[in-house]
């Protein structure tokens, strides 16, 4: 069937390439704008654990969920929980090997493994979007650094939280949680900080308390990213990542008073701050009218807290998208279908997550903490 129209995705991230992908394995192609000047040019984040029903499916449907498990690391999906005050553990979760269905990707290998199949011309580096611009025959120009592009019918926002593309439908935007994520890496970890590797593992570490958190994950390449989560306070205002610029190592172990030793040297000796991350989130049940010719994926719809949903209802919302695009008819009827279906799956888990991160938040968040990984193993 020859595609009946000319898209346009905002956003090179999971969910821009997962749509991308999907269009051409039936044959459709797609322009895909993205701000980034190359696939390098910043930090991606750090590793994502794949669910079956979610990221894992929609690589079945991009056809590259073979080439993922090759890449994938499969052995580091351990889990630990460790008390505040002593460092002890309070829970353990280690699969046996070859066991666990949530195997580990780097952002940045992700990010590669879905843009090898793609037609060398599908991204266009280094184009920011300014404002999508509707025209009167009913199709959309991109207003972008450069002038304009188009005309699309159909353009996807897969451009995060910060959504050009969700602006022309809704003035709804994130909000601060009151939560900032003060990131810090520990490179070549095995051979220079062997206790805090052991102590760590083979994948996520955790420990919450009175408004505080410790989260460490391995990385690829013996790499550690620590997360220290801390609430910021009124007068920090709601973009600490301004507010806060400043911050060194011991001003950040100021707020972790009581904190054991054992947790406190994740911070000791990291290597530097790598980054300031506000937690942002959408209202749960974010929705908006719709508009033919324009939708929304990933965290441009439902950007939420990062409780290791967000990529994976990303993904899933691309491929779903996708498929419902080439599956013939009423193009505009499928649209309408995929936003219905994919807000009503969003509005759920939103409300969830948005409970679940205040009550980790809260002052006995460690114990809040293991009674949602014991459920959630359940």
């Amino acid at each position: 069937m020859p595609q009946p129209l000319a898209i346009a995705i905002i956003g090179a991230g999971p969910a821009g390439l997962t749509v991308a992908n999907v269009l051409q394995r039936h044959g459709w192609r797609a322009d895909l704008f993205e701000a980034d000047a190359a696939l390098g040019a910043r930090d991606q984040g750090g590793s994502l654990d794949l669910h079956p029903g979610e990221g894992q499916l929609a690589l079945h449907k991009a056809g590259l969920f073979d080439a993922f498990m090759a890449i994938a690391r499969h052995e580091d999906q351990e889990q630990r929980l460790a008390d505040h005050a002593t460092g002890e553990l309070l829970r353990e979760e280690i699969p046996e090997p070859g066991a666990g269905d949530h195997p580990e990707i780097d952002r940045v290998v992700l990010r590669e493994l879905l843009l090898q199949r793609l037609a060398p011309d599908t991204v266009r580096w280094g184009v920011r979007l300014h404002e999508v611009v509707a025209r009167p025959d009913g199709r959309y120009d991109l207003r972008c650094q450069d002038g304009l592009a188009g005309p699309y019918d159909l353009v996807v926002g897969a451009d995060g939280a910060w959504s050009k593309v969700r602006a022309a439908l809704t003035p709804v935007q994130p909000a601060y949680t009151g939560v900032t994520f003060v990131e810090l890496w520990l490179t070549d970890v095995d051979r220079r900080h062997p206790e805090i590797a052991r102590r760590v593992g083979h994948g996520t570490y955790f420990a919450m308390h009175g408004g505080a958190g410790i989260v460490a994950q391995r990385n690829g390449n013996a790499t550690l990213r620590v997360y220290a989560a801390i609430r910021t306070s009124p007068e920090e205002t709601d973009r600490p990542d301004l507010s806060l610029a400043g911050m060194t190592r011991e001003d950040l172990l100021a707020r972790f008073p009581g904190w054991a030793p054992s947790l406190l040297a994740m911070i000791r000796e990291a290597d530097r701050i790598a980054a300031l991350r506000p937690i942002v989130a959408l209202p749960p049940g974010t929705r908006w009218p719709h508009r033919a010719g324009l939708t929304l994926v990933g965290d441009a719809a439902h950007v939420m807290p990062p409780l290791g949903v967000g990529v994976n209802l990303a993904m899933l919302d691309a491929a779903e998208l996708a498929e419902a695009l080439v599956d013939g008819g009423d193009w505009r009827a499928a649209q309408q279908r995929y936003e219905a279906r994919m807000l009503d799956r969003a509005g759920e888990i939103a409300a969830q997550c948005a409970q679940s991160f205040e009550e980790m938040f809260e002052k006995e968040g460690g114990l809040a903490l293991q009674a949602q990984l014991d459920a959630h193993r359940r």
